[in-house]
């Protein structure tokens, strides 16, 4: 049998093997690839939120307190004509610095880019009775710290935090009346089987860095390890992310449970956790008429309203903190 030859025509292509070997030569005569980098770990642990602090047990809890109740503030009166409601009044608007990453209370809305919650309506009231215009404010952030540096060097005129009232109070801020009174309870994913502090021994719990918010908590679980953060969404993750057994404080929990259907609140009220607006010192006149927009809003219904509208998730509404005075 005479075997054909088949000649190749001029042009035709050559078998792609040839062409792959050629391509392989022209990359190995570039720079060499990076080498794969190496990792370790596996991945099941979630680093801590910036500025987060972890507080070991303490072996001597503070005492229970005996009187711990906010400072007693000034009585509503007649404004100074020189004092800073004239310098608000000629501003044409109160500045106010309020935390914006508290759902409920003070928080920028994902939908609207608008800050809104309990803390930024009250804030509003008080512009109404100055300015005779709930619109007339401008909103500052504010930071990690207390606002006092804010107040010294005349930024704002007032701070809202999120943060309870320290029993000894503050001496680089006037505090108005107390504006919310809410009981310390705890947020926890539904099946932890606790059920209130004594349940927190040798398990991990987060709360804001404030002073009365750790003071609290070691008080009340002296044998829980404690994640103190700066923000109380910083918290909303850590228990999301299972790196705390549960969350302990007061009108920030409201905000928890309203993001996550599968968290709940649980405990007896262990204490309480007492909220004012700052102002700086020396500005009593300005303290004078904040306590009278909040004498307005405990009477006329007000309170009530916006309670019921942002801080329902802790249960109904209860009466206003009566106003304690010093004068």
């Amino acid at each position: 049998m005479v075997r054909s030859h088949r000649k190749r025509r001029p042009g035709s292509a050559r078998p792609l093997g040839g062409l792959a070997f050629g391509a392989v030569l022209l990359i190995g005569c570039g720079s060499p690839d990076a080498p794969t980098p190496t990792f370790s770990g596996d991945f099941t642990e979630f680093p801590l939120s910036v500025g987060a602090q972890i507080i070991a047990p303490s072996e001597t809890p503070p005492p229970e307190p005996s009187n711990c109740e906010a400072q007693a503030s000034l009585r509503p009166g007649p404004p100074n004509p020189d004092g800073a409601l004239a310098e608000i009044r000629a501003r044409g608007a109160v500045v106010v610095a309020v935390d914006q990453n508290t759902n409920l209370f003070s928080f920028r809305d994902p939908t609207t880019g608008t800050l809104t919650g309990f803390a930024v309506d009250l804030a509003r009231e008080v512009a109404r009775d100055l300015l005779g215009d709930p619109t007339k404010v401008e909103f500052r952030p504010l930071g990690a710290d207390d606002g006092a540096t804010l107040l010294a060097h005349g930024d704002v005129d007032m701070i809202l935090r999120p943060a309870a009232l320290t029993c000894d109070g503050a001496q680089d801020v006037e505090f108005s009346t107390v504006y919310l009174d809410t009981p310390r309870r705890l947020v926890v994913r539904d099946g932890s089987g606790i059920s209130g502090p004594e349940d927190l021994a040798r398990r991990r719990v987060c709360t804001h860095h404030d002073p009365a918010s750790i003071s609290a908590l070691t008080r009340i679980a002296p044998k829980a390890t404690i994640l103190a953060v700066p923000d109380w969404d910083d918290c909303l993750m850590a228990i999301q992310q299972r790196q705390v057994d549960a969350v302990a404080g007061g009108a920030a929990l409201a905000g928890l449970v309203a993001q996550d259907p599968n968290l709940e609140i649980v405990g007896p009220a262990s204490d309480s956790a007492q909220y004012a607006i700052g102002v700086a010192p020396g500005n009593d006149d300005l303290v004078r008429a904040v306590n009278g927009t909040l004498e307005r809003v405990r009477a006329d219904g007000t309170w009530t309203a916006l309670y019921e509208r942002w801080l329902s998730p802790l249960g109904p509404a209860p009466e206003p903190p009566a106003p304690e005075y010093r004068d």
